[in-house]
């Protein structure tokens, strides 16, 4: 298996520091708001990730942490008037609820950096003790960039170039502009924990550095995240942990795509900022999930209407071939499956891995009326190989007519109707079972005719 290197900026091989097992950290959301589209391709991708790991055998340990404490959440709860624990519990269980909605399967642990204080007050108190980091006449803890040789690596940047491009606070308490905060002292009624700087509580960085060396080693497999943390979250991390330890941080640095929405950067200031439930209110969680899924890992998604509908159809397909087929097993051509592997080994790429399905797909429509037998157990692998990327995981029926509660029909109504047309047909009054057939079209419901009957499903009219 080879996955792309961040670090390195070329694929490796994985090769886990314990043979059979594989221990991943990802940075997870500060939990002031509710999961937007960007939390929920870092959620998806790094999820597929794991499925794939497990299912090539590895035992993996997935950490994923949540920041429930920083500017942004005290900010917020003031302005809700409500609680620090109550503004974080309440979004960590939105949170909780959309990743489950997206079929993302939880991490095997969500450390919480409030519960961490003290890994992080004594990883602090190692870099003070090495060198690595000083306290300021104000309370703050700051690191020493300039004292780590290796700062810069992970993004190919020059310190010089750095230095030349940072804003210098005349008041700053900092040795060197480039230095950043480990501790930060607290303001006048703030939350806080003692420290022996003073109260305060830790700076974002170093939470991530305590957290993941804690509950993973000093040195592990993976680090993943956002397109976002590259610099300067993840180089931070790199250069408290090496610097702690003395020993390398992680192996394999892997980092997921931006999502634009209609090619533009997603923001609230230009009004294309989306949450997860927002999108969810309006679209199928398994269509936006395919979306999300159809892009390789590292490349940018574009969220817009002809992205989805395409998402849309595209599983329309997949739940069509399978829809009035016995899924059995049985003999397949192990072709298909040794594609998908290839596919997913070379760095996770789901969209040549989705390319085997929709080959399956097309044999599965060839053979449904013509070797029954041979249809489903094609139609077995169709789905047991789109559940590796949690895909297909629902029965035909419940994606297919999807919505249709909304129409002033219900599912006995409608059925009465495909019968009416299959008797205006077998009296040969085929102007009468056209006009059945048009009128249901009008209301977006689609019948399929094929030697068993009449099947339909619904495609909202608008769409």
């Amino acid at each position: 298996m080879e996955i792309y290197n961040t670090l390195t900026r070329q694929k490796e091989t994985l090769v886990p520091i314990e043979p059979g097992k594989v221990r991943m950290y990802v940075c997870g959301m500060t939990v002031y708001d509710y999961c937007h589209l960007g939390h929920a391709r870092v959620m998806v991708a790094f999820d597929v990730i794991t499925r794939w790991l497990r299912e090539t055998g590895l035992d993996v340990t997935y950490v994923r942490n949540i920041t429930d404490i920083d500017d942004k959440i005290l900010k917020r709860a003031e302005e809700n008037g409500e609680s620090i624990a109550e503004l974080t519990d309440r979004m960590i269980a939105a949170m909780h609820e959309d990743e489950g909605r997206l079929g993302v399967l939880r991490p095997d642990a969500e450390p919480r950096a409030t519960a961490h204080v003290d890994d992080i007050l004594a990883m602090i108190e190692r870099l003070i003790a090495n060198g690595y980091a000083y306290a300021a006449d104000n309370g703050d803890v700051y690191y020493r960039v300039r004292r780590f040789a290796g700062y810069g690596k992970l993004n190919n940047r020059n310190l010089d170039e750095m230095r030349a491009g940072a804003r210098v606070d005349v008041d700053s308490h900092k040795e060197d502009p480039l230095d950043f905060v480990l501790w930060k002292a607290a303001k006048p009624g703030e939350a806080s924990w003692p420290s022996p700087w003073g109260a305060g509580r830790p700076g974002w960085h170093i939470e991530c550095s305590a957290m993941s060396t804690c509950c993973l080693g000093e040195t592990f497999d993976i680090h993943g995240g956002g397109p976002d943390l590259t610099f300067p979250h993840h180089e931070n991390e790199i250069a408290q942990s090496e610097a702690a330890t003395g020993k390398p941080y992680v192996n394999v640095w892997m980092h997921a795509g931006a999502v634009r929405v209609n090619q533009e950067k997603m923001s609230k200031s230009l009004g294309n900022f989306f949450t997860i439930r927002d999108v969810l209110a309006v679209h199928d969680p398994e269509v936006v999930r395919y979306l999300l899924v159809a892009s390789h890992y590292r490349s940018p998604i574009n969220y817009a209407p002809d992205s989805l509908e395409e998402a849309r159809r595209s599983l329309e397909r997949f739940y069509h071939a399978l829809d009035g087929v016995a899924v059995a097993d049985g003999n397949v051509d192990l072709r298909y499956a040794q594609r998908f592997t290839v596919a997913m080994n070379d760095d996770f790429n789901t969209p040549e891995a989705l390319a085997v399905l929709f080959d399956l797909v097309r044999e599965v429509n060839r053979l449904r009326d013509s070797d029954v037998k041979q249809a489903g157990a094609l139609a077995g692998e169709l789905k047991r190989l789109g559940g590796m990327l949690g895909l297909l995981t629902r029965e035909p029926a419940d994606f297919l007519k999807a919505g249709a509660d909304a129409l002033p029909l219900d599912e006995a109504d409608i059925e009465l109707r495909i019968e009416a047309r299959a008797e205006a047909k077998r009296q040969r009054d085929f102007a009468e079972a056209d006009r059945i057939r048009d009128e249901l079209a009008a209301l977006g419901i689609v019948l399929k005719d094929s030697r068993e009957g009449t099947r339909w499903s619904f495609e909202a009219p608008d769409r």
